[in-house]
């Protein structure tokens, strides 16, 4: 997609199943799998999708997956399946290479969003991207490193240290302008400084929506992870969000969602509903 002085792609590096329940907290079941079916273990289908951001001088990822480095046992729980042949080939279908990366953002350190960060050569694990530098929220980073019982089963040390060991690390601090036409924003509903992208060019604006809004049917403000560490805080942070998305024309990218990547949105009775929809090829 042709989006201003940007060209993006959006990327699936593969799928994933995860409790419904558990995804979407306090809502019936009644009601979420109308558009999220369960497997025979309660599971729904989800994506792991990335947004690679392409301009004149830089080659920018947003998130990397869960990445290919984990066993059997752990893949199966997860049902974790890598669609594109990992990130080679899907680079290569943009003209691209792992080596030609400049910039990673990671939204957060679970391990379906960074996984892919490394990769294991020769029983070592290095970075994925030899010449990127990669970007963390400061407070984020030491929270991962001394997490809770709750939310510590999500964090892989493998899938981010070595980033820090091999000085690719780049530990940020909240809100900030990376680049020119490349915002970042905080969060703190889902897990302490998650980090999104904010893309805009030639007044248009593409919101990278992680962990806050993870797949269009979470949308409307009650319907908030049961995995998010401050749940009211994720509701009170969608009612920000979305107004102004909707007010602006916003385009919001999700990394979950195994059916829609991105939409824009309109105002109901009922509330914010889904206007267009898949407006970034896959």
């Amino acid at each position: 997609m042709k989006f201003g002085k940007f060209e993006v792609h959006s990327i699936v590096t593969g799928q994933f199943a995860l409790d419904g329940g558990a995804m979407f907290g306090v809502v019936p079941k009644v009601f979420w799998e109308k558009t999220n079916p369960a497997d025979e273990r309660n599971r729904i289908a989800l994506s792991m999708r990335s947004l690679l951001i392409i301009s004149d001088d830089r080659k920018i990822l947003v998130d990397t997956g869960a990445g290919n480095k984990n066993n059997d046992k752990f893949n199966a729980i997860y049902g974790i399946q890598n669609s594109n042949g990992w990130f080679d080939e899907a680079l290569n279908q943009c003209n691209l290479n792992t080596d030609d990366i400049t910039d990673v953002i990671l939204t957060h350190l679970h391990f379906d969003h960074c996984g892919g960060s490394t990769k294991k050569v020769n029983n070592e694990i290095i970075p994925t991207f030899a010449n990127a530098k990669y970007y963390i929220q400061r407070e984020h980073f030491e929270w991962a490193m001394n997490a809770s019982d709750k939310d510590r089963a999500s964090f892989l040390i493998d899938d981010f240290l070595p980033l820090k060991d091999h000085d690719q690390l780049i530990l940020t601090e909240g809100e900030f302008k990376l680049f020119e036409g490349v915002e970042i924003l905080a969060s703190n509903g889902h897990t302490p400084k998650q980090q999104h992208v904010k893309l805009t060019s030639e007044e248009r604006t593409i919101f990278y929506s992680g962990d806050m809004i993870p797949t269009a049917s979470h949308i409307p403000f009650p319907y908030v992870m049961g995995y998010d560490l401050y749940p009211v805080t994720t509701i009170e942070e969608k009612k920000k969000i979305l107004p102004q998305a909707y007010e602006e024309n916003w385009i919001l990218f999700f990394e979950h969602d195994p059916f829609v990547n991105s939409v824009t949105i309109t105002s109901t009775e009922k509330g914010f509903a889904i206007k267009e929809k898949n407006l970034i090829n896959d």
